[in-house]
C-alpha cells in the first residue's frame, strides 16, 4: 500500500496546486504523510455526512472538490460543524485533500466530466489558460452536440444525465431555440459572461445563475438565440469524482498500488425540496384594491 504522501504527489501530478486561483485553498488539510492508504473516497464537499461515510468505508483518504477553510478560522473545536469534521478526521485516520480550481483549470478538469455526462464533444476550453502553450487547460469548456437539439431538449438531457437534486435545470431564453454549440462550465458560472459572449456559443450551462446578471446578460442578447441553463452546483462538479476516481485507479494500476477508490453517492446540495409555481402570473391576476394591499400590510390592523 503507497503512504499517503506517495498518493497525494500523484494527485498533484493531476491538479497542481500552483494553478489554483490565489485566493483558492486546495492541498492537503488533515492527515500524516506517513500512513498507508488503501482506500479513497471522492466526493463534492467535505461536510459531516461525507467524513461520516468515510469512516463507515474504512478510508484513509477523503479528496473533495470544495474546500473545508476556504477563508480560514481562528477555532477547530468540535462544537463547530467544521471543527467536528476535523476531529472525526483526525479519530479516524483519514486525511483530507482539496483540489477546487487546480481541478477546473485541468486536462481534463471540471468542466470536461461536465461535458462527458452530458454527451457534449469538447472542442477549447472558455478561458484558456495562458501558461498552457497547448491552449487545453482553462475554465469552462465551449463543445459541440452530434446533432443539434433544442434548449428544452438539451435541459431534459441535463435533468436526465446529471445527478437529481431540488432545482433541476432552469431555463432562460427561447426553449425552442436551436443549440448546435455549448459552453458548460462546472459550479457558479455568471463570471464568465464575458467570455461566453466572446465564444459566440448558442447555450451556456453552469450553476448558481443570480438575477441582476442573467437580466442583463439575456437583455444584452435580446436579438439573440442565445440561452442560460442554470443547474444545481453540486450536480454540476459531481461527475468531476467519477473522472477524478478513474485517473486515480490508472494510476495505481501504473504503479503497482493495492489501492481501492470509491466515488461517494451522497447528495450534498443544500436544496432538498422544490415546490412548483401554481398561481398565475401577475399579468394576468386583477391588481388588488389599495384599501385592500393596506389591510394587508404586515403591521396593519385588522
Amino acid at each position: 500500500m503507497p503512504r499517503l504522501s506517495e498518493v497525494i504527489a500523484a494527485l498533484e501530478t493531476l491538479w497542481p496546486p500552483e494553478r489554483a486561483e490565489s485566493w483558492d485553498a486546495v492541498g492537503t488539510v488533515v492527515g500524516d504523510p506517513d500512513q498507508e492508504v488503501a482506500r479513497v473516497l471522492f466526493a463534492v464537499d467535505p461536510v459531516q455526512e461525507i467524513v461520516d461515510e468515510a469512516v463507515k468505508l474504512g478510508a484513509n483518504l477523503l479528496v473533495t472538490h470544495h474546500p473545508l477553510y476556504l477563508r480560514g478560522t481562528t477555532t477547530v473545536a468540535a462544537s463547530t460543524f467544521k471543527g467536528r469534521v476535523v476531529h472525526t478526521l483526525i479519530k479516524n485516520d483519514i486525511a483530507l485533500h482539496v483540489a477546487h480550481t487546480n481541478a477546473d483549470r485541468a486536462d481534463p478538469g471540471v468542466s470536461d466530466a461536465l461535458a462527458g455526462a452530458l454527451d457534449l464533444r469538447v472542442v477549447r476550453p472558455l478561458v484558456p489558460d495562458p501558461t498552457d502553450p497547448e491552449g487545453r487547460r482553462g475554465l469552462g469548456r465551449v463543445c459541440e452536440l452530434d446533432h443539434p437539439l433544442t434548449v428544452r431538449e438539451l435541459a431534459a438531457r441535463a435533468a436526465e444525465r446529471l445527478p437529481a437534486t431540488a432545482q433541476g435545470i432552469r431555463v432562460a431564453g427561447d426553449p425552442g431555440a436551436t443549440v448546435r454549440t455549448v459552453a458548460v462550465s462546472g459550479g457558479s458560472g455568471d463570471s464568465l459572461f464575458d467570455d461566453v459572449r466572446v465564444a459566440g456559443v448558442d447555450a451556456f450551462l453552469t450553476a448558481d445563475l443570480r438575477h441582476h446578471p442573467a437580466s442583463e446578460f439575456m437583455a444584452a442578447r435580446a436579438h439573440s438565440p442565445l440561452a442560460l441553463l442554470d443547474a444545481a452546483h453540486w450536480a454540476t462538479e459531481w461527475p468531476w469524482c467519477e473522472l477524478a476516481a478513474t485517473q486515480l485507479d490508472e494510476i495505481s494500476d501504473r504503479y503497482g498500488w493495492d489501492l481501492r477508490v470509491h466515488v461517494s453517492k451522497t447528495v450534498t446540495d443544500p436544496w432538498t425540496a422544490h415546490a412548483a409555481s401554481s398561481h398565475p402570473s401577475p399579468a394576468t391576476t386583477p391588481p388588488r384594491s389599495a384599501s385592500r394591499a393596506s389591510s394587508d400590510a404586515p403591521g396593519a390592523p385588522n
